[in-house]
């Protein structure tokens, strides 16, 4: 698949003016195709995908040293100078599962000690954290958050606090939930787990491509991210950010203990240099993590060259226009199926994100169907072309594992195409029902 789009944008480069319609000629997506499935995975940009190309036929049969291109590391200033931090702060792994696997296997925790989580986490999180509790005799902690068009942030953060306890040491929470969309109030999630003095994880795979965000602003110790969703970076890249040092507006608690388990940049004899407790680097944590044999050098570009398309476009004129999209796709779902109907947040604008979950059946035990919405997700792709995807999730008082429809917008959606999708989605649901 060929496009000459990037090539002839590539002379001006005004992305950040260009119209919707002419960035979307940027992306190898078939136009009577209807994405909106991001949350799982995106779409990639034709230059990402030159790019890839090239460097793969760069290096293949190449009688160049791999090691050194394979720390990446004017990628990684690429990608921190995007989300406000230093390259010594920042890793490029193989997905956000690799990234969050890091971390959680990689923090110094022993018996007795308590991770607080929530039910919501993607697989990878809780299945990690199982293997410590496993490994080592942590105790997991998990709590479900509340669902719906009425939840507040203030609910999620008092529920959260009501269960740490003295031996609590970690807080793991995701950015958005990937099962109802919520977006987690981060910021005040963290400053909750400073005044407990307790080190922060955060699941942030939906959020690079998306948000227009500063990952040290946040004041988390660690978040994994996918390169490959909203960032729309190749497959088999994703974003890890460790703190690595101590900026007291942002996070004043000391940089926790982190055990660089994949690594062959730890040394062979001795320790590596202390932790900082200042906003220098003692060390550059990044090179640790990133170290780890030869990698994939062509990916490793191809999602740089992700991020700065999506710097000449502008990251807050990207925000803008997915969340846009987001509020219309929203108000159309209330309208096809009900306020009641919507798992996702609706009323506090904090919590609202581009990941929309909702019940399409008429039945409300229909929620608990799995085969149903299996069926549904594929009449629309196969009947429709239209991509979303189901997903699980518990909720508060119910003894049932619900399950829910979930739409994502990104920046190449439009209103039309959603009004589209959503109408079929409506006759769809009644049908079915």
């Amino acid at each position: 698949m060929t496009s000459t789009a990037p090539r002839e944008l590539r002379g001006r480069r005004q992305l950040h003016d260009a119209s919707w319609d002419t960035i979307r000629d940027l992306f190898a997506l078939d136009r009577s195709f209807t994405h909106l499935n991001t949350g799982t995975v995106g779409a990639l940009p034709y230059e990402v995908l030159d790019v890839n190309d090239r460097v793969t036929r760069e290096w293949t049969g190449g009688l160049m040293n791999v090691y050194p291109p394979g720390m990446y590391t004017g990628h990684r200033e690429t990608l921190a100078r995007a989300f406000g931090v230093d390259q010594d702060e920042m890793v490029i792994c193989h997905n956000a599962t690799e990234g969050v696997a890091r971390v959680i296997n990689g923090l110094d925790l022993r018996a007795g000690d308590e991770v607080l989580t929530t039910t919501h986490e993607c697989y990878s999180v809780l299945s990690n954290f199982n293997l410590v509790r496993n490994r080592h005799g942590i105790t997991l902690k998990t709590i479900t958050p509340p669902t719906g068009w009425d939840v507040r942030a203030e609910e999620i953060v008092e529920l959260f606090e009501r269960e740490i306890t003295p031996r609590t040491k970690v807080l793991a929470f995701s950015g958005i939930t990937l099962f109802t969309g919520t977006m987690m109030p981060i910021r005040a999630l963290c400053e909750l787990a400073q005044r407990h003095g307790l080190t922060t994880v955060v699941d942030g795979a939906l959020l690079p491509g998306m948000l227009d965000c500063d990952f040290r602003a946040f004041g988390a110790d660690f978040i994994s991210c996918s390169g490959s969703k909203f960032q729309c970076g190749p497959l088999g890249t994703g974003i890890l950010y460790i703190r690595n040092k101590v900026f007291p507006e942002h996070n004043p608690l000391p940089l926790p203990t982190i055990w660089p388990v994949v690594s062959t940049w730890y040394p062979m004899a001795g320790e590596p240099p202390p932790r900082t407790t200042t906003s220098v680097e003692s060390c550059n944590i990044g090179d640790y993590f990133q170290s780890a044999g030869s990698a994939s050098i062509a990916r490793g570009a191809a999602l740089a060259a992700a991020a700065e398309l999506w710097d000449e476009i502008g990251r807050a004129r990207i925000e803008r226009r997915i969340f846009d999209l987001a509020d219309h796709a929203r108000a159309a779902l209330v309208e096809a199926f009900g306020r009641d109907n919507i798992y996702s947040p609706g009323g506090d604008d904090r919590l609202r994100s581009p990941l929309i979950a909702f019940h399409p059946f008429r039945r409300p035990e229909d929620a608990w169907n799995v085969k149903k919405f299996m069926a549904f997700v594929d009449r629309l792709e196969h009947e429709h072309r239209i991509w979303i995807r189901w997903t699980e999730f518990d909720v508060p008082g119910s003894t049932h594992q619900h399950y829910a429809a979930r739409v994502c917008t990104h920046l190449f959606n439009d209103h039309d195409e959603i009004d589209r999708a959503v109408s079929i989605m409506r006759d769809l649901g009644r049908e079915m029902s």
